[in-house]
C-alpha cells in the first residue's frame, strides 16, 4: 500500500474510477481508497445489484497497455487452479481518454484483512495454523502451473546478483510464482492472495524467499514461514531465489523506504548464509 501521488495524478485516478463506476453501473463505497505505486492503481469497495464487489482500476501510456503486468490479473484467473485462493475476477473494461489507457478489473470482494500496510512484515501477525498449510499447499500448486509467462527474467538475475550481492549466481532451476509475494498483498485469516499483475516463472522457491526475507524484522514469523516453507527453501535450488531477493532489496534500499529498513537485516543474513566473493 502506498501514499496518496501528487494532486493531479490523484484527480485523474479519481475521475477514471468515476467513469468505471458509471459504465459498470456501480456505486462507489470507497472514501479513502487504496493507492498503487505512484498513482498507477486505485482500488475500493464498489457495491451493485450483484452485491459488494472490490473495483481496481489501473493506468498506463496507451504504447504499455499489454502484455505481462496488463494482463496479469486476467490471465491468473483464466489459467490458474481454483486451489490458490484468490479473489474472483467477475469483468474487465478497457478505455482511453486524453493520452492514457486505462482498465477497471471488478473483484469478489472477500472478508480477508491484508496482513500489513507495508510490503515488510512491521509485527507478528499471528496467523492461525491452517493459514499456514492453505500457503504451502498454494505455493506447491502455483509452482506447478503450467505457463510461458515470464516473471523474472535470468538476464536481470545473472546482472544483478553478483552486482549487489557479491555472490555468483550459477544454474538456475525454474517454476511458477506469484512474483510479488509480500505481506500486503496477502489477507488473513484465511489465505487470500492478491495482485496478480507480474506472475510467471521464476527461481524456485522465489516467493516463499521473498515471504522469508520480508519476515526478519521479525525473527519469530520468519522462524514460522521457514517451518512451513523448508521443503523448497531449504533445498540447493531456492538458493537463486533468495539471491535474487536479497539483490533487489539492497539495489532499491537508496530510494524505497521500506527496502531501505530491510537492508541491513537482509546483509547481515547474506553474511551468515552465503560465501561471497568480495
Amino acid at each position: 500500500m502506498f501514499s496518496a501521488p501528487d494532486d493531479a495524478t490523484a484527480q485523474r485516478m479519481r475521475s477514471a474510477r468515476a467513469i468505471a463506476c458509471t459504465t459498470l453501473t456501480l456505486t462507489d463505497l470507497a472514501e479513502e481508497p487504496i493507492w498503487g505505486y505512484a498513482g498507477r492503481t486505485i482500488s475500493g469497495a464498489v457495491t451493485s445489484a450483484q452485491g459488494t464487489g472490490w473495483l481496481r482500476v489501473v493506468a498506463e501510456h496507451p504504447d504499455k497497455a499489454h502484455g505481462k503486468l496488463w494482463d496479469g490479473p486476467k490471465t491468473a484467473q483464466e489459467l490458474l487452479p481454483p486451489v490458490i485462493p484468490r479473489p474472483v475476477l467477475h469483468r474487465v473494461h478497457d478505455w482511453q481518454a486524453v493520452g492514457w489507457a486505462y482498465r477497471a478489473e471488478l473483484y469478489q470482494h472477500t472478508d480477508a484483512t491484508v496482513i500489513s500496510r507495508s510490503p515488510v512484515l512491521e509485527q507478528d501477525p499471528a496467523l492461525p495454523e491452517a493459514w499456514w498449510a492453505q500457503l504451502r499447499l498454494a505455493l506447491d500448486a502455483l509452482a506447478e502451473a503450467p505457463t510461458e509467462r515470464i516473471a523474472v527474467r535470468e538476464e536481470y538475475i545473472r546482472r544483478v546478483v553478483p552486482e549487489c550481492t557479491g555472490c555468483e549466481v550459477g544454474q538456475v532451476e525454474w517454476s511458477t510464482a506469484h512474483g510479488d509475494f509480500h505481506w500486503s498483498n496477502l489477507g488473513g485469516p484465511g489465505l487470500t492472495i492478491l495482485d496478480w499483475e507480474g506472475w510467471g516463472q521464476a527461481p524456485v522457491a522465489f516467493d516463499a524467499a521473498q515471504l522469508y526475507l520480508y519476515s526478519l524484522h521479525i525473527p519469530a514469523t520468519a522462524a514460522r514461514v521457514r517451518q512451513a516453507l523448508g521443503h523448497i527453501l531449504d533445498t540447493p535450488a531456492a538458493r537463486v531465489a533468495e539471491l535474487t531477493i536479497c539483490a533487489q532489496v539492497l539495489q532499491a534500499a537508496d530510494r524505497t523506504p521500506f527496502y531501505r529498513e530491510l537492508a541491513s537485516p537482509v546483509k547481515a543474513y547474506l553474511e551468515a548464509t552465503y560465501e561471497r566473493r568480495r
